[in-house]
C-alpha cells in the first residue's frame, strides 16, 4: 500500500514523527507531503521543511519526502496514491479532518483517508504550540526532535 502523510510541518514536531513512524509501518511507500501554501506564515521556507524532515526520517527506507501546492487530491493523482493519513489529537482535529476527508472524497472518489489518533505523550503537540513557546523563550525541547531545536531559535530570534 502506498500512502501520502500531508501537512505544513512548521516545525515538524514529536507528534508528526509518532504518526510517520506508525504510518511508515503498515505502507509499503509513504509519501510525507510538504504543503506549499503561500497564504500561510510560516516560521520555516518549503525547503527548510524539506531537509527537515528528510533528515528525521533518513533511517525510514520506505519513507518520501516532497512538496505539493494546490489540491491534495490533484497531487495523489500525480503520485498514483489514494490512501491519505491524517493523525487525530482530539475530538476537534476530527471534526475538521472528517470534513476535509469527506470533501477529498467527493472531489476524487478514489481517496480514502486513514486516521491515526497520536499518542497520549503526544496529545497536546502542535506546531502553532511550539511556535507560540518559542517566541515567549519558553522550554519546548520535549515537543520536538532534537534536530530541530536549534534551527527553531535561530527562526524565532530573526523574526523577533
Amino acid at each position: 500500500m502506498k500512502a501520502i502523510y500531508p501537512g505544513s510541518f512548521d516545525p515538524t514536531t514529536n507528534g508528526h514523527l509518532d504518526v510517520i513512524k506508525r504510518a511508515s509501518n503498515f505502507c509499503d511507500e509513504l509519501i510525507v507531503a510538504v504543503l506549499d501554501n503561500s497564504s500561510k506564515n510560516c516560521l520555516f521556507t518549503v525547503s527548510e521543511r524539506l531537509e527537515h524532515l528528510k533528515l528525521l526520517t533518513r533511517d525510514m527506507s520506505n519513507v518520501i519526502v516532497l512538496s505539493f501546492s494546490g489540491l491534495l487530491v490533484e497531487f495523489a493523482k500525480k503520485e498514483k496514491v489514494n490512501i491519505v493519513i491524517r493523525g487525530l489529537r482530539a475530538l476537534t482535529d476530527f471534526e475538521y479532518e472528517f470534513q476535509m476527508a469527506l470533501t477529498n472524497r467527493k472531489l476524487s472518489s478514489e481517496i480514502e483517508t486513514i486516521f491515526i489518533p497520536t499518542s497520549l505523550e503526544q496529545l497536546y503537540v502542535s506546531s502553532s504550540v511550539v511556535k507560540e513557546i518559542a517566541k515567549f523563550g519558553g522550554d519546548f525541547s520535549k515537543l520536538v526532535p532534537p534536530q530541530l531545536e536549534e534551527e527553531i531559535h535561530k527562526k524565532i530570534k530573526e523574526i523577533n
